[in-house]
C-alpha cells in the first residue's frame, strides 16, 4: 500500500481584502509532495510563490481549503500549535539569510534549539557537527558580518538542519549569490534531499527548477505542474 504525501494542499486559497475588494493570491491549489522529494516552485513575480511558501511553512494561514502535513491538518491548528509545527518538523533557507547580526555562527544555528528538550551541550555540539558539514567548521564563532554571502547561506542551512526536519523549505536560496557560489549551495541542498528529506524551493532561475525532481508553476495563483527535465 503506497504511503500518504507528506504534503497535501487541498483547494488552498488566500484572500486579502484591499479596501472592499477581495485579492486572490492563491486559487484553490491542490498539491501532493511525496516524502522526500524535491520540488522547485516557479514563476513570474507576484503569481503566489512566496505566498504558498508561507502557507507550506506554517508561517500564515490559508482563507479556505485544508493544508494536511503528514496528515494533520495544521491550518486549523492554534498559534502554538503551529509554531510547534515549524520548529520540529520545517526547516527554512532564506535569501536575505535571517541572521541574528550580533551571535556568532553557531549561535545562529542553534537558535531552533531554544524550544528542544534536548541539552545545551547536546545542542551546541549538534551546532558545531553541522558548521563542519557545510564547510564552516573553523568559521563557528565569527558573526555574520565577518562571513561572505556564500559562508552566511551556509550557516542558514545548517540552522535548517538543527533539529532534524523532515522537510525543508527555500526561499530563491541563490537569489543574492553570484553563480559560483549559487551552485555550491544547490550541490549542498541536492545532497540534503538525497538523505531522504522532502524539499521545497522557491526560484525565479530556470536553471536552478530544473535541477529539482519537478517543477511547480504557479500563474496568478493557479497551478500548473511540469516534470523537471534533469
Amino acid at each position: 500500500m503506497p504511503s500518504a504525501p507528506i504534503i497535501e494542499t487541498r483547494n488552498l486559497s488566500k484572500v486579502y481584502l484591499m479596501g472592499t475588494v477581495e485579492v486572490y493570491a492563491l486559487k484553490e491549489v491542490s498539491l501532493s509532495v511525496e516524502r522526500g522529494e524535491f520540488v522547485a516552485i516557479m514563476g513570474p513575480s507576484g503569481s503566489g510563490k512566496s505566498t504558498l511558501l508561507n502557507l507550506l511553512g506554517c508561517l500564515d494561514r490559508p482563507s479556505s481549503g485544508a493544508y494536511l502535513l503528514e496528515g494533520q491538518d495544521v491550518a486549523r491548528l492554534r498559534d502554538t500549535g503551529l509554531a510547534k509545527v515549524r520548529n520540529r518538523r520545517i526547516g527554512f533557507v532564506f535569501q536575505t539569510f535571517n541572521l541574528l547580526p550580533r551571535l556568532s555562527a553557531q549561535r545562529n544555528v542553534e537558535l531552533p534549539l531554544l524550544y528542544s528538550r534536548d541539552s545545551r551541550e547536546d545542542g551546541s555540539r549538534r551546532a558545531r557537527e553541522l558548521l563542519q558539514r557545510v564547510g564552516l567548521g573553523e568559521r563557528a564563532r565569527h558573526k555574520p558580518s565577518e562571513m561572505s554571502g556564500g559562508e552566511q547561506q551556509r550557516v542558514t542551512i545548517a540552522r535548517a538542519l538543527v533539529n532534524d526536519p523532515a522537510i525543508i523549505l527555500a526561499d530563491e536560496p541563490t537569489g543574492n549569490l553570484d553563480s559560483a557560489t549559487g551552485k555550491e549551495i544547490m550541490a549542498l541542498l541536492r545532497e540534503v534531499a538525497k538523505e531522504g528529506r522532502t524539499l521545497i524551493m522557491v526560484t525565479h532561475d530556470r536553471s536552478i527548477g530544473e535541477q529539482a525532481d519537478r517543477i511547480v508553476w504557479l500563474r496568478d495563483g493557479e497551478l500548473s505542474i511540469e516534470e523537471a527535465s534533469a
